[in-house]
């Protein structure tokens, strides 16, 4: 990400253009295609998560809501594919591309040290919430994490993710962008707190019984 103290003064800050060029695509014809073609992008180096042209598209015609995010899925869980492929054969000769400058050497470090006890729920947590899902593919490859675990939790936190938001625009219109746009990520991030907080409790439910109990 550029720094914005190297942004002259008077001109949109980069990642604001980039914004800006994804918001354009959903006034062409050629929105369906760019939504796959930005979610392939975002799953391994794009900085503009495709939340950004999904919100877009389905508030233009939200009979499609669902359309736009099977199409949304579909890039992304791909694009996941190609990260993990870039991770598990191509890591050496291209990790120049991508530390510093998409994703922090100690963040990676600091995956992949997940990755030894958490590899399920760390995709599904990135694939669900606004946490950077790129740095979760391509270190998955670089760890060898079980392929179809990995497809199974990245379908389900993607399809999670953009369908939540289609649905929430096709119930709601165009009231509930201010809505998704400002607390989207905060309500995904407590959504999958008391999803994992509820198989916590399920997993020791009889020492939790126990313990009430001899109290």
């Amino acid at each position: 990400m550029a720094n914005e103290t190297a942004v002259a003064v008077g001109k949109p800050h980069i990642v604001r253009r980039l914004y800006n060029w994804v918001l354009h695509w959903a006034e062409t014809p050629y929105g369906v295609w760019a939504l796959f073609l930005l979610a392939f992008a975002e799953s391994s180096f794009f900085p503009i998560p495709p939340d950004v042209l999904l919100i877009a598209l389905a508030l233009s015609i939200p009979a499609k809501s669902f359309w736009y995010a099977s199409v949304c899925t579909l890039g992304s869980v791909l694009g996941g594919l190609a990260g993990y492929a870039i991770g598990f054969g191509f890591w050496a000769a291209t990790k120049n591309l991508f530390i510093p400058y998409v994703f922090s050497q100690a963040t990676f470090d600091y995956v992949v040290e997940l990755y030894k006890h958490h590899d399920f729920w760390i995709v599904f947590i990135a694939a669900f919430t606004p946490i950077p899902y790129k740095v979760i593919t391509i270190s998955a490859g670089v760890c060898s994490i079980n392929l179809v675990m990995f497809i199974i939790a990245s379908v389900v936190g993607r399809a999670g993710r953009f369908f939540l938001v289609a649905g929430m625009i096709r119930l709601f219109g165009p009231p509930i962008r201010r809505f998704i746009e400002r607390y989207f990520d905060l309500v995904t991030i407590v959504f999958t707190v008391l999803l994992i907080g509820g198989f916590v409790v399920l997993r020791y439910w009889n020492a939790i019984s126990s313990f009430f109990k001899g109290h």
